[in-house]
């Protein structure tokens, strides 16, 4: 499996790439987000580590680029911010994880294989749940002739939800799912991210509907 490093330190990009190609993978290593993104749009990587603090274009602009480019290649972002924030704001750009600075390098490995195995197992390409359809391939949600404008984790709540329609999923289940890891993050997230949804979802008169289970969490409804 190939790896893309995007960091501009020069002694943390060689303990990285040493690192993981001692455990096994191939590992291109570039020095800021221009040259990171000519280099995704160029080879296939099985995921990318960037740093949040490049010269030129930030870490969240790098992953903000890559998912308007409809790149599906999981990111964990690396910071030396240990500010919820900041998380908030690296997952919401398009980031699938983050790791704060200074970090164990077996943990780094660990959640470098979490990442490869949601890729691995990871959603259909359609789904179509009533009026609502989300095509995975080009990250896009359709109702009827319109196109709904989705932040990346957005997106990937909706597609969750899409998944499993009629099916009420809890908090945690949804943090697990979409953001990775629930002890960076708080639970009220979901709730957040479920008003987004529903703003841009209820306009529309769409016969999907977010349905909330008081206490248990928020499911994907068709209407009769």
């Amino acid at each position: 499996m190939r790896l893309l490093i995007v960091e501009d330190e020069d002694e943390m990009g060689r303990l990285l790439v040493k690192g993981l190609v001692a455990e096994g993978y191939e590992v291109d290593r570039v020095a800021n987000g221009v040259d990171g993104l000519i280099s995704v749009s160029t080879e296939t990587y099985s995921a990318a580590i960037v740093d949040v603090m490049l010269p030129g274009m930030s870490g969240f602009e790098f992953c903000r680029h890559m998912r308007e480019q409809s790149s599906s290649v999981p990111i964990l972002l690396l910071t030396a911010r240990d500010d919820v924030d900041d998380r908030v704001k690296g997952l919401d750009a398009g980031a699938d994880d983050y790791l704060t600075k200074p970090f164990a390098f077996v943990e780094l490995t660990a959640r470098i294989r979490a990442l490869l195995r949601r890729e691995s197992v990871g959603p259909q390409l359609s789904l179509t749940v009533g009026s609502l359809v989300v095509d995975s391939h080009n990250r896009k949600a359709i109702v009827g002739n319109a196109t709904l404008s989705l932040s990346p984790k957005e997106f990937d709540l909706l597609r969750l939800l899409a998944g499993r329609p009629g099916v009420t999923m809890s908090r945690t289940e949804i943090l697990d799912e979409v953001w990775g890891r629930t002890e960076h993050i708080d639970a009220n997230v979901v709730d957040q991210y479920v008003s987004y949804l529903r703003r841009k979802l209820d306009p529309l008169g769409s016969d999907v509907s977010i349905a909330t289970r008081r206490g248990v969490g928020y499911g994907l409804e068709v209407a009769e």
